[in-house]
């Protein structure tokens, strides 16, 4: 290709949106240029391993009854057809399994796929890795490509009939996250790709793409505090998922939320707190019946705990409740209050009258010793981002189609709103409907 080249479909980002997109294009016929900042594909499914959602609609709907109903039908409704797509590139899929409790999915060789969409990718057309978009082309209204350049300086003109941003959110970026998720999010540690800084929501928005929903929030887990958290393959090691079974205490030593509602939206609960942490506390029955029973069936667990302490974490172990009293002052989580929060919760739980409630997981805190551990929220990838609609087409601020852009992945929002069923299968879902748009503008062309 020349520095002058006109493509069917431009994709910005290779991660599972944007790997999917170009692929399945590349295999209907498009000629297609994949960009991505990194110096390798992958982005953060690479760290990931099971593609699942909700099992229906009203599933759906009822994890996620904020979301924009249209995006989120569109993710369960295409599910199927999105791992057929997966099962015929060759790529090891296992039987589905239940996840988070109201999900359905199957953990996927996910280096594979991504492996085989480059293969596709580069039969049909070109990847370009560390790469950027420098600016959107813009003609009579219409996205018509993009100005890239590399870390040497050198730059191209790309044009394309279609331009997908699926460069994975902007949960990389601290000045982002203080403005669009809360002001304590700014410090939140990232546990995904480190390249996810935004770029699509800049490119969108200086076209004049709509941005939302607003508060949405963002996917993530518990970790321990004061753990260096770089390497990547840690982030399931690190992660405390079963904090749906034990109590969070904040800085005055209080319970603050329904704690069994799920790990990935106590971050949440936890970042409204001070200083964005909270001590989570559990016994020995939580510690044995659910982290160090598999989160997710066929996957090996850990004691976390015990790889949390040895790694400098925040973290103790008590005999009884009594001993909360001694919490070391340096944490500073009142002793006297926190025990005796425990003591009523227990209690409450006793009389089948817990507050804030437990929904799912009612049970006291009986059985010593107790795990305390003070945890903080990390963040995978952000709810909010460019509005679409379900043909993964980008919308302005009138609701309007802004021709020849699409969004895909963790760049679009609106598919979840404070709640979660599936990031993988929502990056795929779109990933794909983004190439079925692409191909049909080409062949509208033709």
């Amino acid at each position: 290709m020349s520095d002058s080249d006109s493509v069917d479909l431009l994709v910005f980002g290779g991660g599972m949106a944007g790997m999917s997109a170009a692929a399945r294009a590349s295999r209907d016929g498009a000629s297609v240029v994949l960009v991505e900042k990194g110096q390798a594909i992958g982005g953060s499914a690479m760290y990931a391993g099971f593609i699942w959602t909700a099992p229906t609609v009203e599933v759906m709907r009822e994890v996620n009854p904020n979301g924009d109903m249209a995006l989120s039908a569109e993710v369960v409704e295409h599910y199927d057809g999105a791992m057929e797509w997966v099962h015929s590139l060759g790529v090891h899929v296992a039987d589905p399994v239940t996840v988070l409790g109201y999900g359905r999915g199957s953990q996927t060789d996910m280096a594979n796929y991504l492996l085989a969409c480059e293969r596709l990718v580069r039969e049909h057309g070109e990847v370009l890795t560390g790469w950027s978009a420098k600016r959107l082309l813009i003609e009579d209204g219409a996205v018509v490509g993009a100005e890239i350049e590399n870390g040497s300086g050198e730059q191209r003109v790309i044009h394309a009939r279609s331009t997908l941003l699926a460069t994975g959110g902007f949960g990389g970026d601290p000045t982002l996250r203080a403005e669009h998720i809360h002001p304590l999010a700014e410090n939140l540690p990232l546990r995904a790709n480190t390249n996810s800084v935004g770029d699509g929501l800049r490119l969108g928005r200086s076209v004049g793409a709509a941005f939302g929903p607003a508060n949405a929030g963002f996917y993530g887990h518990l970790i321990p505090s004061k753990v260096a958290y770089t390497n990547p393959y840690e982030f399931t090691d690190l992660t405390f998922y079963h904090s749906e079974h034990g109590v969070l205490l904040n800085l005055e030593g209080k319970r603050f939320c329904d704690e069994t509602i799920g790990d990935h939206l106590n971050t949440l609960s936890v970042l409204d707190q001070p200083e964005a942490r909270a001590l989570l506390v559990y016994d020995q029955r939580v510690h044995d019946e659910w982290m160090m029973a598999p989160y997710v069936e066929g996957v090996e667990p850990l004691d976390k705990f015990q790889l949390a302490y040895r790694r400098g974490a925040r973290a103790a172990v008590a005999d009884d409740i009594e001993e909360f009293e001694a919490l070391p002052e340096e944490w500073g989580y009142p002793g006297e209050v926190s025990r005796d929060t425990l003591l009523e919760f227990n209690r409450q739980c006793e009389t089948g009258t817990p507050s804030p409630g437990r929904k799912l997981d009612a049970a006291p805190l009986l059985t010593p010793p107790y795990y305390i551990i003070e945890v903080i929220p990390a963040i995978t990838f952000t709810f909010s981002g460019l509005s679409i609609d379900t043909q993964a087409r980008v919308l302005d601020e009138a609701g309007e189609v802004i021709p020849g852009l699409l969004a895909a992945g963790a760049d679009a929002g609106g598919v979840f709103n404070r709640a979660y069923a599936g990031g993988l299968a929502c990056a795929l879902v779109f990933g794909l409907q983004a190439a079925a748009t692409a191909t049909a503008q080409r062949a509208a062309s033709a």
